[in-house]
């Protein structure tokens, strides 16, 4: 289950992100969660997908 707070989800995605998935593609489909929704709610607090860094900034 994902962190409903925005930023408390920032730190939880980004953090198995980096200690665990190469992608955020492989991180949604293992934990069976929304791409697009986590996107959209991170951006509503002004954070966006960087694939090449592998993390929200």
């Amino acid at each position: 289950m994902l962190p409903n707070d925005p930023i408390m989800l920032l730190s939880f995605v980004n953090m198995k992100l980096r200690d665990a998935y190469s992608s955020l593609d492989a991180l949604c489909e293992d934990m069976d969660v929304s791409k697009e929704e986590i996107i959209a709610k991170l951006a509503e607090v002004g954070y966006e997908y960087a694939k090449e860094r592998n993390q929200f900034i």
